[in-house]
């Protein structure tokens, strides 16, 4: 994870404004100074430690000055300092108050200029550091996926914890990443980028940037800024993962996204003929969804490829994989169809969760309820890869289409599954970020128990099936 500041030794009261209203000046430093004190910080041991070498250095200069005294009391700096003279008791208070004073000055600017390039503006440094701890302390979540699914998944669990590893399938190939893959050799960064940029710590310009596509009038037509970032990466950098890690770092974002697999493969799909059932095969991630047909099976050429080290170590470490939402064929299965990652996921203690679309997708997954969604998952990988499945429950008709929307009906496996609100009532057809993530730890919770984390609004609605 990359943190939101980057200091040495400072603690004290930095990211206050610069200039305050009389009466709400004091107010503001006090909730400052309390917030600094708050348990979990990492804070008070190093301010307990700088007074006390602050103390030991007082004691040395004292001692050092005691004896110049007595060896040489018409020395002119025992007369600058006024040791010579009556009243030590008095001059000792006046020492002491100049020192904590200069303390006090000096540490608060000195916060104000190594940490002011790093922060956002109008962020405190408090509550920088504060979010960093409170991240940093947050289950090790695991989601794998692709597509605008997993971007959204990413937005609403970044809030919530920054041990957050982003798994992204390699199988695309079409559009500016499949014209980047056949032009350079390159996996295809398309949902690499839209990850990076939901994982960005500030979704500003920078994140726009990398989203940006250029326009019909340019020559390079189609492609999005962020791909050929990653790309030029890639080369500068002499590899593609270790391009993406960069490309995280200029976004600083909260965790980080891995590729499943570094191979060239492609994805095939065995689809049927709706009126006299005949079988056709299809070659390309991009041709499956647009080519009429029910897919039977997807596969992977070549099938046998090896996983990306870092995406199994995550695997392994994990408190919980969520897997989806996203596209079940052309999204989901291209990371599970890697055998050793599929391996890993069984292999893992953490709790796993199936994450169902809301939505049906023409050429996918036409007439599949949330039970079609699962029997296609473990038809494909085996039965029992999760331990959960979690389905919308709707009550708002207006946030799910009714000729598309997924079905929640009893799974007939022995999944045990769960329905809550998760819809963007914005946006039908689509999860909300927010819920989602909100649903996700809750459930994490029931299992493990309560996690550190800031209290949030609960879901509205929500309700066991089984």
């Amino acid at each position: 994870m990359t943190a939101p500041y980057r200091s040495g030794i400072v603690f004290a009261v930095a990211g206050m404004p610069e200039r305050e209203s009389t009466n709400g000046g004091s107010a503001s430093r006090w909730r400052t100074l309390r917030r600094w004190l708050q348990p979990g910080l990492g804070v008070k041991r190093w301010l307990v430690a700088m007074v006390i070498g602050t103390v030991l250095f007082g004691l040395g200069v004292a001692l050092l000055l005691l004896t110049l005294q007595q060896v040489s009391p018409g020395s002119p700096i025992i007369g600058i300092l006024g040791l010579a003279e009556g009243r030590p008791a008095l001059r000792a208070v006046a020492l002491i108050v100049a020192g904590v004073g200069l303390l006090y000055l000096s540490v608060f600017r000195l916060n104000r200029a190594l940490l002011a390039p790093y922060l956002r503006s109008g962020k405190a440094v408090v509550d920088a550091v504060a979010e960093h701890r409170r991240l940093g302390r947050g289950p090790k979540v695991v989601a794998i996926g692709g597509g605008t699914g997993l971007s959204t998944l990413l937005r609403g669990m970044k809030e919530r914890t920054g041990n957050l590893t982003a798994i992204v399938t390699v199988a695309d190939d079409g559009g500016s990443s499949g014209r980047l893959r056949r032009s350079l050799g390159l996996p295809p960064p398309g949902d690499v980028r839209s990850c990076l940029a939901a994982l960005s710590d500030d979704e500003d310009l920078l994140t726009q940037l990398f989203r940006y596509r250029f326009g019909t009038d340019s020559t390079l037509e189609g492609h999005s800024f962020g791909n050929l970032f990653i790309a030029a990466l890639a080369a500068v950098t002499g590899s593609f993962e270790r391009g993406v890690f960069e490309a995280g770092r200029v976004l600083a974002i909260r965790g980080r996204v891995v590729p499943s697999t570094l191979e060239n493969v492609s994805l095939v799909a065995d689809k049927a003929h709706a009126i006299d059932s005949q079988a056709f095969r299809i070659e390309g991630e991009s041709r499956i969804p647009v080519v009429p047909g029910q897919v039977r099976r997807v596969h992977l050429e070549p099938n046998d490829v090896p996983a990306y080290p870092e995406a199994i170590r995550a695997i392994l470490a994990a408190d919980m994989i969520v897997i989806g939402p996203g596209s079940l064929y052309t999204s989901l299965l291209p990371n599970l169809l890697v055998r050793e990652l599929t391996e890993a996921i069984r292999a893992s203690r953490a709790f796993k969760v199936f994450v169902c679309n809301l939505a049906t997708q023409p050429g996918e997954t036409d007439g599949y309820d949330c039970s079609g969604h699962l029997r296609a998952l473990e038809e494909h990988v085996g039965a029992r890869l999760v331990d959960l499945m979690l389905v919308h429950q709707c009550p708002n008709p207006k946030a799910t289409d009714p000729e598309t929307a997924v079905r929640v009906t009893g799974n007939g496996q022995d999944t045990p599954m769960v329905a809550e609100d998760v819809a963007d009532p914005e946006t039908p057809g689509r999860h909300d970020s927010e819920k989602l993530a909100e649903v996700l730890v809750r459930l994490l919770e029931e299992r493990t128990g309560p996690l550190d984390l800031a209290a949030a609004e609960p879901p509205a609605v929500g309700g066991r099936l089984n």
